[in-house]
């Protein structure tokens, strides 16, 4: 079956913007996931993304590979793959929209966590930022969303956010961990035939696409005064949590 006329012209949006969020606005990934899974099925959007997402992965992580902060990657990275593992798992046993709503769920109760940051660390006697369970908790759900719905920018933000990283390591920090995660995704999204052949005929075409997406990421970053970055990855996270429940 091909593909019709407005699932390609969606396609071609979104590898745009799968370019410029991996050099630019991270937080964009779980809109481009729901615009996704809004013109195809939501399991077979995973397939079709994840290939775009690792041509982004690989231009951004060429681009910032100076601006990495390594120990944070490797504290979280055990707690993603459990998290890949529970999606795995999910994701034979899911329906769509249940997927969407829980995903969405999830986004939006991290980010009042992260904004209520200050007074809940009070109330613990706690650095969120220092705690394991915390990190662990965030690396899980990053592993759990990206694998069921390539949605875990909006928590993968939120755990670098509390790093207090500025913006160009964040961004630098966020495409080495995603490369990582997005490669080790293939062989599970493969086995349960999210990816194949016609999906990676689709996904060739995007190339240049994607390509000039980042050009424009990398152009868009250094004019976001660091004072509203963190602001507008917040804002863009929930839209994308909205959109998933809602729609």
């Amino acid at each position: 079956m091909d593909y019709t006329q407005i699932q390609v012209i969606v396609t071609v949006a979104c590898a745009l913007l799968v370019g410029f969020t991996k050099t630019g606005l991270p937080t964009l990934g779980i809109f481009v996931a729901a615009v996704m899974a809004t013109v195809f099925p939501a399991r077979e959007s995973v397939g079709l993304l994840t290939p775009m997402l690792i041509i982004g992965d690989i231009i951004a992580i060429v681009y910032y590979r100076k601006a990495v902060i390594w120990k944070y990657l490797l504290t979280l990275l055990p707690w993603v793959y459990v998290g890949l593992g529970i999606g795995f798992w999910v994701l034979e046993r899911i329906d769509n929209r249940a997927l969407s709503v829980l995903i969405g769920s999830l986004v939006l109760l991290l980010i009042a966590v992260h904004l209520g940051k200050g007074k809940l660390e009070r109330a613990l006697n706690i650095s969120l930022a220092q705690s394991w369970m915390f990190n662990g908790t965030l690396g899980v759900l990053a592993g759990f969303t990206t694998m069921v719905g390539n949605a875990a920018g909006s928590i993968m933000s939120i755990y670098l956010l509390s790093k207090g990283m500025n913006k160009k390591t964040f961004v630098g920090t966020n495409a080495f961990f995603f490369f990582i995660i997005n490669v080790s995704k293939v062989p599970f999204t493969a086995y349960l035939g999210l990816i194949t052949a016609r999906s990676l005929t689709l996904n060739a075409w995007m190339i240049p696409v994607v390509l000039a997406g980042a050009a424009i990421g990398f152009k868009v970053l250094p004019l976001i005064p660091q004072k509203y970055f963190q602001a507008i990855i917040l804002a863009l996270a929930a839209i994308g949590g909205l959109h998933l429940i809602l729609f």
